[in-house]
């Protein structure tokens, strides 16, 4: 089924949608719709219908876990700068959006929390691109180019291991998973590079640690709660952080505390902060990026070095960081990290906390690559490699790189984990031209 509109600039757009099976290995049983919105330019359709279907379809693959497709009002940034040259399809991948979405009353429908665990597990890379693949053949498209930015670059890995036949190029943005390994191995690495980026943090608005440290001492020794009632914690705090990994919302983070106390005496947080700040550390939007996200690690056993039970690695690993500790005298600012106090302290997530303790418990995943067919990938493929990301580690993306054939790499400083929304056109140009487009 298919619907075609207009967005304000002229760009057309048409909604498409797929039945898939809930369950890949049991196509006859539950099922659900898939839903893909599909972007042609309105300068590609003032050269005609005949020009429109000679373009290619380019799939995006947005970031998360649990990020929705874009819903822009018109077309700017790197989706302008494609449109030009493809029809671009973003998919609401599974559990986001419009296909299926996962939130504390969708899951509540599957009983326990064990139950619900067992839901999620359809809910990562591997069903994703099986979904695309679904999505392709109902469109009837042979083949197209694959765009995944970060958690959408770990699905393009899965799509390169599984269905390199239908991909005409890959492109992958600040998205290089490591194919092997426990997830530890990415807070072993995450966490020194968010200790480097508080540093040039703090050492660009130095007034800033002071202010923090503010926040700090007056949590600690207050009952704070957010607008929507729930607790402030250092912990929660901290998450600010996430702020951190682009350029562009590292002023955010000055300007939010800036105004953290209101009155000449100090000694209240104002609820301009609280508003902010709840806004930011807020999983509302987004709660499967949560719940899920450690979860997108979890390889087989023989993959993954040992167990492959993910069991909370990040809040295991900061044990050997502990400057991130809530405890420590001025603690640094968190990035990708999940703790079990952010789900549990927070009231959309809340629910969720036996579900996702469950789903740190499970041990027996099943493989998100296929080692030998990246070995021997004839794709075209290219990645872009932010050597400061604080999200995805260089070290490991350019592990991961060495093993996939054919796969180009353009490595730069002058972005963090943003580069698509910073300048879309260099990084999106660079790339295509490295697989020959």
């Amino acid at each position: 089924m298919s619907e075609v509109r207009e967005l304000l600039d002229g760009t057309r757009i048409v909604d498409h949608w797929v039945t898939v099976p809930l369950d890949w290995e049991n196509a006859a049983g539950e099922t659900i719709d898939i839903y893909a919105r599909e972007f042609i330019g309105a300068e590609a359709l003032a050269k005609g219908e005949a020009h429109v279907s000679s373009l290619p379809y380019l799939l995006f693959l947005q970031g998360g876990p649990g990020g929705k497709g874009n819903r822009p009002a018109k077309l700017s940034g790197w989706m302008t700068e494609l449109a030009t040259d493809f029809r671009i399809l973003m998919l609401d991948q599974r559990g986001t959006g419009l296909s299926a979405r996962l939130d504390r009353h969708s899951l509540a429908a599957h009983g326990s929390p064990t139950a619900q665990a067992e839901h999620l597990r359809n809910f990562r890379a591997d069903s994703i691109v099986r979904d695309a693949e679904a999505l392709r053949e109902a469109l009837g498209i042979e083949s197209w180019t694959v765009f995944g930015q970060s958690y959408g670059g770990f699905c393009t890995l899965t799509y390169l291991s599984f269905a390199p036949e239908h991909l005409d190029r890959a492109l992958i943005t600040g998205g290089l998973a490591p194919l092997t390994g426990h997830a530890e191995r990415v807070y072993q690495h995450t966490y020194p590079r968010m200790a480097a980026r508080n540093a040039e943090y703090f050492a660009r608005f130095p007034e800033d640690r002071e202010r923090l440290n503010d926040v700090v001492a007056h949590l600690r020794t207050h009952h704070v709660r957010l607008l929507d009632g729930s607790p402030l914690t250092v912990a929660r705090l901290q998450l600010l952080g996430l702020l951190l990994g682009g350029n562009t919302k590292v002023d955010t983070l000055h300007y939010l505390l800036e105004e953290a106390f209101t009155g000449p005496s100090r000694t209240r947080l104002s609820d301009t902060f609280l508003n902010g700040a709840g806004q930011q550390i807020s999983f509302a939007g987004n709660p499967m990026y949560a719940v899920m996200h450690e979860s997108i690690y979890g390889q087989p056993a023989e993959l993954s070095g040992g167990s492959a039970a993910i069991s909370w690695a990040s809040e295991r690993v900061r044990e050997h960081f502990p400057a991130f500790s809530p405890d420590a005298d001025s603690p640094l600012l968190l990035g990708e990290m999940i703790l079990r106090e952010h789900v549990r302290l927070d009231p959309v997530l809340a629910p969720l906390y036996e579900t996702a303790e469950q789903l740190a418990a499970v041990d027996d995943w099943p493989a998100l690559y296929d080692l030998e067919q990246l070995a021997r990938n004839t794709v075209p493929a290219a990645a872009a490699v932010y050597t400061d990301d604080v999200f995805v580690s260089r070290e490991l993306s350019l592990e991961t790189a060495a093993r996939v054939a054919n796969l180009q790499v353009w490595e730069t400083v002058d972005f963090h984990h943003d580069g698509i929304h910073e300048d879309g056109k260099r990084v999106l140009r660079t790339l295509l031209e490295l697989t020959g487009h």
